[in-house]
């Protein structure tokens, strides 16, 4: 029998009020992920763009293909190259500073391409400029902000933001790929360059560099952490962390891999994907499409694969993966045409899910052997990754003008990825002693 004690007797006992209900209050470390998660994708515009841009070069200067794919080269390779110096002048300077700087480079140097009339400039401006923005906003960044507000969930948060580089391709690719085909290239370099720019306001107002600076732990530690002070010489630990981390077998097992996933991934489909079916009669807006769906399936992939890096053993992981991804590109030749056909949808779900799944285990093995200089480690790995994939981006648009196909390029980084997959499994279970932070 139910009773309104609001309606007692003045007779009646009093009713002692029921405590308040405290409301758990989300963590700020996941509004701080939310940032970057945003942060990421804002960036991410840059990279859908490469593909979408090696026709309309060539046809309006009358460029080879190798040439455009050695300033998409210089983009990768420098992209890689400065991620374990930011990584550290995020140490020295703060997060906030170093991303907004990096997103107003890119936006300079996307913006500076409506302008060019030679080569050079696509070099400087795409190459370089870009390069060196995109490099400041690599998944160092994204494995800094993990590692300084998470000591759990971390598989599963740094899965969700490698996969904000992939919504990014989803939301932009298709925009930017009916941009190119209706209005020139020109506008879609406009696109990149204000999108970069909208996204410095939330970096500096909602960004903070470290949890004590709101006062908080980080989620799932159980005593407070304090801010470190500024690391100086910046330029100089890193280049102590490289030197000590290259003595392990460990560093060159996971930058030979990551250097094949970036060949067969940055470098290769995301580059030459579009042209090769443009090639084969399919329109670029089409082509462009079948990318964006890639990053759609890479986001489920990626977040699903930092899930199971908290879960499984990652070497083993990354050995399925790297097997998984040569198998459907030896296939892939066999798929091209002008037409989306079911085969080829199911290798755009297949490849989707593994592009890049192998982020989170590979930086779950970073965490593991080499402890606090493990975000400038992982940004040497990802400077292999890179390095890998400008080598391909460069070698297909070479490969291109001389067989007047792609096909070799999709069986050398199926052979490849095999190769990786082995790799991966002589990786050493137990953790190597960590190193010391090199100050």
């Amino acid at each position: 029998m139910l009773y309104d004690v609001t309606q007692t007797s003045p007779a009646a006992a009093p009713v002692q009020a029921a405590p308040p209900v405290r409301r758990r209050r989300v963590h700020r470390a996941w509004f701080v992920a939310a940032v970057t998660f945003v942060t990421i994708i804002g960036a991410a515009a840059f990279r859908s763009l490469p593909g979408l841009l090696i026709d309309p070069l060539h046809q309006e200067f009358g460029w080879s293909h190798g040439t455009i794919g050695a300033a998409v080269s210089v983009n990768l390779a420098l992209y890689g190259l400065t991620a374990p110096f930011a990584a550290a002048l995020m140490d020295r300077f703060g997060i906030r500073r170093v991303v907004a700087v990096a997103l107003t480079v890119i936006a300079a140097g996307s913006g500076l391409t409506v302008w060019m009339t030679a080569a050079w400039q696509l070099w400087l401006c795409w190459g370089l400029l870009v390069g060196l923005g995109s490099g400041s906003m690599a998944l160092a960044f994204a494995a800094t902000v993990t590692n300084r507000w998470f000591t759990e969930r971390r598989g599963l948060v740094s899965g969700i933001l490698t996969a904000a580089s992939a919504s990014g391709q989803l939301i932009f690719l298709p925009v930017l790929s009916w941009l190119t085909e209706h209005h020139g290239w020109r506008p879609a370099a406009v696109t990149v360059s204000l999108a970069a720019l909208a996204v410095v306001p939330f970096v500096w107002i909602l960004l903070r560099d470290h949890p004590a600076d709101v006062g908080q732990k980080p989620y799932g530690a159980r005593e407070f952490v304090p801010k470190p002070p500024p690391v100086t010489g910046a330029a100089r630990r890193t280049l102590k962390v490289l030197s000590t981390s290259v003595r392990t077998g460990t560093f060159w097992l996971l930058a030979g891999t990551f250097a094949i996933c970036g060949a067969s991934t940055n470098g290769l489909i995301q580059t030459h994907f579009v042209p090769a079916e443009h090639d084969h009669g399919m329109p670029v807006t089409t082509a462009a499409s079948l990318l964006a769906v890639i990053g759609v399936f890479d986001v489920a992939g990626t977040i699903a694969s930092g899930w199971f890096t908290d879960r499984f053993e990652p070497r083993r992981l990354l050995a399925v993966y790297y097997a998984l991804r040569g198998l459907s590109l030896l296939f892939l030749p066999m798929l091209l045409g002008p037409a989306v056909h079911p085969p080829m949808l199911f290798f755009i779900v297949f490849y989707g899910l593994d592009w890049v799944a192998t982020v989170p285990p590979t930086l779950a093995l970073c965490r593991e052997q080499y402890g606090e200089d493990s975000a400038i480690v992982f940004g040497w790995v990802l400077a292999s990754h890179q390095v890998g994939a400008a080598l391909v981006a460069y070698l297909g648009g070479v490969v291109r003008d001389v067989f007047g196909t792609y096909d070799l390029m999709w069986y050398v980084s199926g052979t490849l990825c095999a190769a990786a997959a082995l790799m991966s499994l002589v990786i050493r279970r137990a953790p190597a002693p960590a190193l010391p932070a090199v100050s």
